[in-house]
This record gives structure tokens, sequence and C-alpha cells, in this order.
């Protein structure tokens, strides 16, 4: 098929059926990634550099650096020189001459260190690529060995297996950065996750606890230090070969199945042997063959170098042997057991609500053997964080690229188990940072596009799925061109805001423009991010409201119930009380919940809790909003008290790839009715607490506001003062509850 650039080409390598004498139907397969331009590591250049571009690491025309004696340094010349970049590769005096003469002949300023540090070749020349830091002011470094985006260039190469195949049962791969096992691995066991993963190293190499030997002869394998990119917890099996055993199977391939490649795929296609002898009938074994053999024309092929290393004096064995976790080996020898991760299993949060759910789910991480972790450009919005015992790390939450930096920098890839939000306006970045660590959550295309309203709108209309007449926003000639369209009164807000903030209910052309024209001036929100400088123009309908609290979990949506919603009538939107679960006739809840996961299916939502707010019309349901996160206003402690299912919690299971657990344990009613000033002024007081905690059903007085404060009539969730939960059997007795603890309850103001 026609590409539009090289860089396009990459990947689409084929798979090939391998011809073994196999009993029992197995069948083995090459996926040939030797088969891209240079090698496999195109896809990891591609990956880095294209990803560096798009969050602004890396600067139009600035150097790309890169420590490789290999494909990673031909990958890199090939994306880095097509999209603009000069390209500087440090290598060592190991490179072959092929690979060398095509790094000059792409235009690379190829650096040789002259002799090992203490740590080998490799550690040499990342003290050279240092130096080279500094001297190239700009320059961006892929880090292969630590860049998320090395295993997460292989979700595309995992996605073709899965596509040609449809399923495959045994993974073989080698381990040099650790990225290409890694990250196939990781994305074919959210589809495979019985899936049996093979690492296949070199003895002499460090990576899986064998004593280093920077002398061994290997290629494109091996390691003299163990990657950060290689997630231990993934395999389940490893095999070791020597030099000897490498270059003759590596030779054997070309003789038995006509590929001419290097020793790592050698050494893979010696590995597959053995995994397909000893696997179950009708087993599907693929092995990933990384490099072609030109390279290694003068040493894998070549007879003279064979004599001038004493190749032949090395032991060769016909089959592995079986040895233990940490026994030092000196020919091909394997252990049968998956190594266990030994790491810390973090929960990264970026940022948090400010309601105290967010300090709720620190402290959840802590009981469900996590280290949570807290991202936060401003420590103090948390009170009570530092009690939870998290880490907290003040950094730069504003960017992905600020983000994936401080990420990068202080946490390996394999201690991270996760990372997750419990704030609104963080779910896309977050969405899009599981995306690059290769962990559970939503496309980012589907959280962007729930989070943005006029997106969602333009979504749902696409699929025909019911909602208010609506006109995208974004400057006043469209507005006044939107009033005749949508008709008066009509909703005015912003296409990006939470909590109801500047949602205006307008019944004049007047009162429209002048809104649109305020929310098209804010250009930072509460959070201090960037709008979308974009409104909204709605009709107005008038019908109950409620919300539909779903939970998808693999791709299938569960509706956790529905709450009955008592919003003030306007001009301002705010909720007033909920009731979990709503009072609802059977063909009306099923209405709600079928619009609501046809709004799902429409934004491409896959993944964690969901809260869609609808108004039932007679036109039927209506869409108001989809929020892809945990409702806010307390509902989900209403469904805790109501179902014994704790929502906040089956959101870091699922953010860490654990079942979420969703049944109901018990069937009750919960309900809040919200505290708020009935005129502007300065809180003196909120009187008769103590009275409205002795109430019958009421299970929580809870005040969010001080004496001294200013308050408002409220316009926004914000201006909340607190509120009153109560539980019991049916929805009458806890609406009557919460009224008569609201009646017990005086909220006193003064003259500002």
């Amino acid at each position: 098929m026609p590409y539009q650039s090289i860089v396009d080409a990459i990947g689409h390598t084929p798979l090939v059926k391998l011809v073994m004498d196999l009993p029992n139907a197995v069948e083995v397969y090459a996926k040939l990634e030797l088969q891209n331009l240079y090698g496999m590591k195109d896809r990891v250049a591609r990956q880095a550099i294209v990803e560096a571009r798009r969050t602004g690491e890396l600067a139009e025309g600035a150097p790309v650096i890169e420590s490789s004696s290999g494909t990673m340094a031909l990958g890199v010349a090939l994306v880095g020189a097509r999209l603009g970049h000069p390209v500087h590769i440090v290598t060592d005096p190991r490179i072959d001459p092929t690979t060398h003469a095509k790094l000059r002949a792409l235009g690379c300023r190829v650096h040789v260190v002259e002799a090992m540090s203490g740590a080998g070749w490799q550690s040499a020349r990342l003290e050279k690529l240092e130096e080279l830091i500094r001297d190239l002011p700009g320059a961006f470094w892929p880090r292969q060995y630590s860049n998320p985006d090395n295993p997460g260039a292989y979700r595309l190469l995992a996605d073709e297996l899965l596509t040609d195949l449809g399923s495959l049962d045994i993974l073989v791969g080698a381990v040099g950065s650790g990225g290409s096992l890694s990250g196939s691995a990781r994305a074919l066991r959210q589809s495979l996750p019985d899936l049996r993963v093979v690492a296949v190293d070199c003895v002499g190499s460090v990576v899986f606890g064998q004593p280093d030997n920077p002398k061994r002869l290997q290629g494109g394998l091996g390691n003299s230090l163990v990657p950060a990119n290689l997630d231990r917890s993934l395999i389940d099996e490893i095999h070791w070969l020597n030099d000897h055993e490498a270059f003759e199977a590596t030779r054997a391939l070309a003789r038995e199945q006509q590929i001419f490649a290097g020793n790592t795929s050698g050494s893979v296609y010696r590995v597959l042997h053995d995994v397909a002898r000893r696997a179950a009938p009708g087993s599907r074994i693929v092995g990933i063959f990384p490099d072609r053999g030109d390279r290694y024309a003068d040493n894998v092929y070549s007879d003279d170098y064979w004599a001038e290393r004493s190749l032949t004096a090395l032991p060769v064995a016909a089959e592995p042997t079986e040895v233990t976790p940490g026994t030092e080996v000196a020919t091909w020898s394997y252990a049968a057991q998956r190594l266990p991760a030994q790491e810390p299993r973090t929960l990264l949060f970026v940022e948090a609500n400010t309601s105290g759910t967010g300090v709720l789910a620190l402290e959840m991480a802590r009981r469900l053997d996590l280290v949570p972790v807290l991202l936060t450009n401003a420590p103090e919005r948390y009170a009570g964080a530092p009690e939870t015992g998290c880490e907290i790390v003040v950094c730069d939450t504003s960017t992905e690229k600020a983000l994936r930096e401080v990420i990068s920098e202080r946490f390996p890839r394999n201690h991270i188990a996760g990372i997750t939000t419990t704030s609104d306006f963080y779910v896309p970045v977050v969405s899009r940072l599981a995306a690059w660590l290769g962990l559970p959550g939503n496309p980012p295309q589907a959280t962007e596009a729930a989070r943005n309203k006029a997106t969602t709108r333009e979504l749902l209309a696409a699929a025909g799925v019911g909602q208010p007449g609506f006109a995208v926003v974004r400057s006043a000639a469209q507005a006044a061109e939107a009033i005749d369209r949508i008709g008066l009164p009509c909703v005015v807000k912003p296409a990006d805001d939470s909590g109801s903030n500047d949602v205006l209910l307008c019944r004049s052309r007047t009162e429209v423009l002048a809104h649109v024209e305020r929310v098209l001036s804010v250009e930072v929100n509460v959070r201090g991010l960037p709008t979308a400088r974009t409104a909204l123009l709605e009709e107005y309908v008038e019908a109950p409201e409620f919300s539909v609290e779903m939970f998808t979990d693999n791709g299938v949506p569960v509706c956790m119930g529905i709450t009955a919603k008592t919003v003030s009538p306007g001009p301002h939107f705010v909720e007033q009380q909920h009731i979990f679960p709503a009072p609802l006739t059977e063909k009306d809840a099923t209405a709600l919940r079928e619009t609501a996961a046809a709004a799902l299916a429409a934004l491409g939502i896959k993944a964690g809790p969901t809260h869609t707010e609808i108004r039932l019309s007679e036109r039927g349901p209506l869409i108001v909003e989809v929020n892809p996160r945990l409702a806010g206003g307390m509902i989900p402690e209403l469904i805790r008290l109501a179902t014994g299912v704790e929502l906040l919690e089956q959101q870091l299971r699922a953010a860490c790839g654990l079942a979420p657990q969703l049944a109901a344990v018990r069937e009750a009613t919960a309900g809040i009715r919200f505290l708020a000033a009935d005129r502007d002024g300065v809180l003196a007081s909120i009187d008769g607490v103590d009275e409205a905690r002795l109430v019958p059903g009421i299970e929580r007085v809870q005040l969010t506001a001080a004496a001294g404060r200013a308050v408002r009539v409220p316009q926004n969730a914000y201006d909340r003062l607190g509120y009153v939960i109560a539980e019991g059997d049916m929805a009458p007795s806890v609406v009557k509850s919460l009224h008569e603890a609201v009646r017990q309850l005086t909220v006193r103001v003064g003259e500002s």
C-alpha cells in the first residue's frame, strides 16, 4: 500500500509461519521486524520523536541524540533526518562497518567512544552522551532504556499480531532495552490475559541476574545495565544462550528458514524450537525477529571471525537446562517461572478534587497495598493529604510535557501500577499519560471528547443520541446567529468548565450576547489551565433531571444506578438534592440507561466510571452532559450507603488493572441535601448541627464553610456550605429525614 512518507511506512511487517516438524498441531510464526527499513527500533524512534514533537519536548529543527551501536541508531537517523533534525549518535568500537556506513550516509554525526568505563561500553557511551547534551542546547535524547515511548511503540506491533492471528498463546522475544518484549506483552495481555511470555537473553548479560561479561560478542540483546523499561513481572520464562549457541542458531535460521537475520533473531529462533516442543497441543507461538543479517556478515557469518574468537571452543547445549533464578549459567539454560515485580506498586495521582474525595483516594490506595504519589503544583490545596502518608511531588502539572518529564525522571516504568485523578480538569491528560505508559485507561480521544462539551454534542448528534438543540459558539457573530436557531430562553455555558460554573439560563438576546462574551473572555480556569474559549447555546428543557452512574469494565458499561437530582430552577443551575436510587418506573429507568450507554459508545468510553446527566423530557431522555469520571456531589457516597459498592475504590482498582468489584451487597436508599445561603453576605454561623444529627435516618451532617467566609446565593457548586446525608429503606423516608434535618439548621448571613 502507498505511504505519504518513509516514516509512515514503519511497521506493517510480515508474519510468516515457520517450517518446523512439530507435533500436536503447534504453530510457530516469525514476526519479521527486520523487514522495517533498518530494523525493529524504527518503531521506537518514530514513537519517541513524534511524541516529543507533539508535546513540545523537541522543538522544530533541534538536535536528536542517542546512544546505540545498532538498529536504534539507524531508526533515529531515519526518523530524525526525515523530520528535519540534526542527529548525533554515540556508539563504541563494536559498531559494525555496515551500520557505521549507513549512519554516515544518512547525514548523522557519529561519536565513537574510545574505551570502556567502569560499567562497560554502555556507561562509557552514556558519559559521552551527557557531554553532548551540555554542548547542544535543546537537544532531545530518546532515552530508549527508560523512555516509556519505547515499550509504547510496540502497541502497534501487538495490534498487528491480533489483526493477523486473532489470538496467540506464547510470545518469545529478546531483551536489550526491554521495550519490545515488555511493550508487546503488556499490550497483548489486555486482550489475552493468559498469554505466556518468554524472554531471550545472553550469557554474560546482567538483565536477569547473571554476572556481567562486557566482552560478550552478541549484539542487539543483553545489557551491562538493567534497563528501566524492562517489566520483569510480565515475563514467565527466561532463556540464556552463549555466543557460540546464538551464532550457530542464526546460521541455522538462514539455512532452514531462508531468513538472513542477526544473532538476536537467531537466538529467538533457537528458543522457539524448545518452547514449541514443550507447548500444549494446538498452541500458537510467535517469535519477534528484530534484526537483519547484513551488519553481521563479518562476524556471525564469517568463519574467519569464528576462528579468531575461538567460538567453537565454547560448549553447545542441544537442549536447555532448567535452572533456578540467580544460577550462573554458561550454556543454553532457562528459568521456568515468573519473576516477581520486586518493586513498589506506585499509583500516581495527577492533582485531585478538593471536596475530600481526593484525600480519601490517597488513603484508599494504601488499603489496596499501593504506594500513592500525588503530583501537584499546589500541595496546600489538599488539606489532610500529608497525613495520608502519600508522597507529594511538587511539580508543574499544567502540561503533558511537564508531567512526562517528572514521571520519567522519578519513576521507573516497572514501579508504576497505575495513574488516575479525581479532578475533572485533569482527566484528559491522565488518559494520555496512561496510554504513554501502557497503563489501563480510556482512549485519550474519548476523554477529550467528553471533557469538551462542544465535541460531545457533535458526536452525540452524529450518533443520533437524544440531546437538546445546540449551537457551538466561538464569537459574538456566531452567537447572534445561534439565538435565532436555538430560540429563547436558552442555556449558555462554557464548553469545558465544571461544577455548573458559568452555566446561565438567558431569557433575552441581550443576556445571551453578554454571557457569551463573558464565557469567551475566560482564558484560564480555576486550576490555571487554558480554556477552550468556546461557548454552547443549548435549548432549555424543562424536565426532571437524573444522572446515570456507569462503570465500564473491559469495554462493557455496567449501570450502578440512577440518581434523582433536584436542581435550582435558574438562572443558575445548582444541585440542591440527590436521591439514590431514583424512584423510577422500569420503563423510564431502561430508557435512561440505554441513552447513557449510547452516549458512552458514541464518545468511545472504554473504561472506568462515568456520570451522565440526563433530562427525562416528553421527547424522551436528553443528554445534558457526559462526565468521564466519578460523579461529584457525594453521589459515590450515596451509592456506597445504598449498595455497599465503594466506587472510588473501584476506580483505583481499574486504574491498576485490577478487576473492579461492582456487585451490590445491600439494597437501601440514600440521599443528600446541600446547605446554601439565601442571600449574599458573610457567613456568621450555621446553627443546629447537633440537633440535625439526632434526626432518625441521618447518617452525616458536614459543614464545608467556616464563619467569616463571603457567601452568596449559589451560582455554582463551589457556593455550597455543607450537606446532610440520610439513609433508609425507601426514597420517601430518606426525603423526610433530609427535610427534618435541614429544618433544624439555620444558616446565618451577615452584611458584607
